[in-house]
């Protein structure tokens, strides 16, 4: 077994034990289930938007501990200030250290669409992304067939949630659908954690038109967004390249600041 595969097989077990512990019909009771979505779609389309959706995550399977005693609260709040068109938030425990509490805590602080990012693969995981405050949620194809993808993605747009569909080659362009608001493609390799952001590129002129297309992981300099712009891709999913500083909200800072004047600067030319 590959770590997808190991992810998702502990991923089954996790959610047959939530929906013993926190019934569906109980998180309907929390006070965000009822709340407005922010749209990730509209910041993302807006003029002059960063595009970045910047992630908060402590560790992965691939690096280990990123960052594991970083506070939540400054950094969300940093991505906020500095002009994140959305934030990224893993809710996975056992490979990412994180948790739903942490998407809770950061919807009461910051006005950005949250992205909940976990291993989506029953529609219990969705309900529960509406009650913590998610306005995103996240379908990995690699890890679900074209008609569950579909199957969930019409789930959560019944309860007013976006849908991000990430893809990681050519064969999982079947699993796009009307009901896909989002196509990211993942530059790193979910089976062997390999990363190549001319994945994106290759795969660009290959996604439908109608859908906003996002570019995911190995991103660390503004050049290269610059150059994902040109292959028709509105946002960049950054995480790792924030929180591997002691403090990720000046990386951001920075980072924003750097893209701005390159923006400015291509703009020009």
């Amino acid at each position: 077994m590959n770590i997808l595969d190991n992810i998702i097989a502990t991923k089954r077990i996790e959610v047959e034990q939530k929906k013993e512990l926190m019934p569906v019909d109980e998180l309907k009771t929390f006070p965000l289930y009822t709340s407005m979505c922010n749209s990730l779609v509209s910041n993302l389309l807006n003029e002059g938007a960063t595009g970045i959706i910047a992630e908060f995550k402590r560790k992965s399977p691939s690096k280990g501990v990123i960052n594991g005693d970083i506070q939540i609260g400054p950094v969300v709040e940093a991505y906020d200030a500095y002009g994140a068109s959305g934030i990224s938030i893993l809710t996975d425990e056992n490979y990412f250290g994180g948790s739903n509490e942490d998407i809770v805590y950061a919807r009461g602080i910051v006005s950005v669409p949250i992205l909940r990012k976990d291993f989506i693969i029953d529609e219990y995981q969705i309900v529960e992304a509406k009650a913590i405050g998610a306005s995103v949620i996240l379908l990995i194809a690699a890890c679900l067939t074209p008609q569950r993808v579909q199957e969930l993605a019409l789930f959560a747009k019944r309860l007013s949630l976006e849908v991000l569909l990430e893809i990681h080659n050519a064969e999982e362009l079947q699993h796009i659908c009307t009901e896909v608001d989002i196509v990211g493609v993942n530059n790193r390799d979910l089976k062997t954690f390999t990363v190549d952001v001319n994945r994106s590129i290759e795969l660009s002129d290959k996604i439908p038109a109608d859908k906003i297309k996002i570019s995911e992981s190995g991103i660390s300099d503004v050049d290269t967004i610059i150059r994902l712009r040109q292959y028709g891709f509105k946002g960049f999913l950054i995480g790792e390249n924030f929180m591997k500083n002691a403090d990720p909200s000046i990386a951001f800072a920075d980072f924003v600041n750097d893209l701005k004047a390159a923006s400015k600067v291509d703009l020009e030319t």
